[in-house]
């Protein structure tokens, strides 16, 4: 094979030189967002958060089952145990019982009610 057969192929000068800089341009504006994301991460407590729950599980003797709802309860995405929570969450059931009670006593009530009444159009005609 001749060495002209392996030269890489001729390009207009300066159009190799524009591609690569307009290819590192958008490296770097990548690599700007990426930046600005991980300060923003890092400013809001959530690299700190992140490490902490992932060297508990490092640490952990018995690795879970499931890593993911490990981290999920580590990270408060769990249920939540709060006995308020589960009293409240009570309380709003038995409103709605009482609530659906009283709607069902409204409409007998109303029912009850048209029996004794004349319709609103005998009303007027009177």
């Amino acid at each position: 094979m001749s060495s002209a057969a392996r030269s890489p192929p001729a390009t207009v000068s300066g159009a190799s030189d524009a591609a690569a800089a307009v290819t590192m341009a958008h490296y770097k504006a990548a690599d700007s967002k990426r930046e600005q994301f991980r300060r923003y991460l890092e400013k809001s407590g959530v690299l700190d958060t992140l490490t902490k729950v992932l060297v508990a599980l490092y640490e952990e003797p018995e690795k879970p089952s499931s890593a993911l709802d490990f981290l999920k309860h580590h990270l408060g995405a769990a249920t939540p145990e709060n006995p308020e929570i589960e009293l409240l969450r009570l309380e709003l059931a038995e409103m709605k019982e009482k609530y659906e009670a009283i709607v069902e006593e409204n409409k007998k009530l109303k029912t009850k009610l048209a029996q004794y009444e004349p319709p609103q159009e005998e009303k007027r005609a009177e």
